[in-house]
């Protein structure tokens, strides 16, 4: 009985392991030459590429052994010299085929069948393509006439006078072109002058648009710095140089003038620095009022000297002094009282020069040698420390410096109306 072997392959589509047929074990030489014959694929024929993702190529017999790759051997030991001589013979048949088509061997029963459904599809089409060319080819024939060869010749000789004035225009062309080139060239050259000259120009226009940002910045604050100093100055205008200068108020039974008493009592005794001070101020008010009006003084002269402020007397050729020291009663100190006589004296001139000016004007304590009357009560008080008490001394001082108050609000209403036409004017 004959030794059974089993040889197997694999699919070179699917690599499915394969069983050959026994008639592959003995195959003539007729039928190898028939194998041999080249199979010849038409160009347009394109094999599904979806169906040939596991193509592997061909392996020939001295390629094959035990790896993945080719095909596996399945016997035995002892079955080594037969097993030889079919592997050579199927190789070579495997070989033989796949050379001669554009398709690896061996495939499978399924990978077959469905090779040959794909390539009658494409038989399928290319007989679709032939018969259109066929159809095609048929009414080509049946359009087409001879054209005679005069025509021709005619038609050759205007084609090549269209060609000899064609070549004549491309000349003029190419003249022109040199020309334009040269124009370009200058049109270049003057560009890049311009794009210099651009250059320079916004180097300057940045550097002035600089300077005018300063500038205007700088305007702006002269314009700010303007219009304070405007408002500064309408405000200054607006306000009453008297009345910012010398505030005349009470503290009490006090009259007082920038804040400095003018009097003592015996319960609120002031210090004489403090009455002398006042007494400054009170000459130099009455003084400033005097010089605004343009009033000089009879018989006497107001020299305001802060604390140790005093009263000249031409004609007597004696100075009278407007402070004092000491206690309150020195009868043998009369010059202070003879000093306070002759500022309420200068008081009344001063009063009498308004009235000619302005017959409405008065004080509000009639003033008479020496004394101020309330014409409210009729009492008068004396402005003389001797034979005085300091209560009514207090209360005498307090009636001159509402007085010396009339006659600053009414110089202030006159200044305010002076400035007030000067504006207009």
């Amino acid at each position: 009985m004959e030794r059974k072997i089993n040889v197997s392959f694999f699919c070179q589509r699917c690599l499915q392991p394969l069983k050959l047929d026994s008639s592959f074990n003995s195959l003539g030489e007729h039928t190898l030459a028939e194998l041999s014959l080249p199979i010849v694929c038409s160009p347009e024929v394109e094999l599904d590429a979806a169906g040939l993702d596991h193509l592997i190529p061909a392996f020939h017999l001295d390629d094959s052994g035990n790896g993945t790759n080719g095909f596996t051997l399945l016997g035995t030991q002892a079955d080594s010299g037969d097993l030889s001589h079919q592997m050579k013979v199927t190789a070579n048949l495997f070989d033989i085929v796949s050379s001669n088509s554009e398709i690896d061997h061996p495939l499978c029963e399924e990978c077959t069948d469905s090779l040959i459904e794909m390539i009658d599809q494409q038989l399928k089409l290319t007989e679709d393509e032939l018969h259109d060319y066929i159809r095609f080819l048929k009414k080509l024939q049946n359009e087409t006439h001879v054209e005679s060869i005069e025509s021709l010749q005619d038609e050759l000789k205007q084609l090549r006078g269209e060609e000899e004035r064609l070549m004549e225009e491309l000349k003029t062309l190419q003249e022109e072109e040199k020309e334009i080139m040269k124009e370009y060239e200058a049109q270049e050259a003057i560009r890049d002058r311009l794009e210099c000259e651009e250059e320079r120009y916004w180097k300057e226009y940045s550097k002035h648009r600089n300077e005018f940002i300063l500038v205007e910045d700088e305007h702006r604050s002269v314009e700010c710095e303007l219009a304070y100093t405007k408002s500064q100055l309408d405000k200054l205008k607006k306000t009453n140089v008297f009345n910012a200068t010398f505030h005349i108020w009470h503290s009490g039974h006090f009259g007082t003038i920038n804040n400095f008493k003018l009097g003592r009592l015996p319960s609120a005794p002031v210090d004489w620095s403090e009455i002398n001070a006042a007494w400054g101020q009170t000459a130099l008010l009455l003084t400033s009022l005097a010089n605004k009006i343009n009033f000089s003084f009879d018989k006497f002269i107001l020299v305001p000297y802060g604390n140790h402020s005093y009263i000249e007397v031409p004609s007597e050729q004696k100075i009278l002094p407007l402070y004092g020291s000491g206690g309150f009663r020195f009868l043998w100190d009369t010059k202070f009282d003879a000093a306070m006589v002759a500022f309420l004296d200068c008081l009344q001139q001063f009063k009498e020069e308004v009235e000619k000016g302005d017959s409405g004007f008065c004080l509000p304590y009639r003033i008479d040698k020496g004394r101020l009357e309330d014409s409210a009560t009729g009492n008068s008080f004396s402005v003389k420390i001797q034979f005085n008490s300091e209560e009514q001394w207090t209360k005498a001082l307090k009636f001159l410096l509402t007085n010396l108050k009339w006659g600053l609000a009414w110089v202030s209403s006159q200044f305010a109306r002076e400035q007030s036409e000067h504006t207009t004017a």
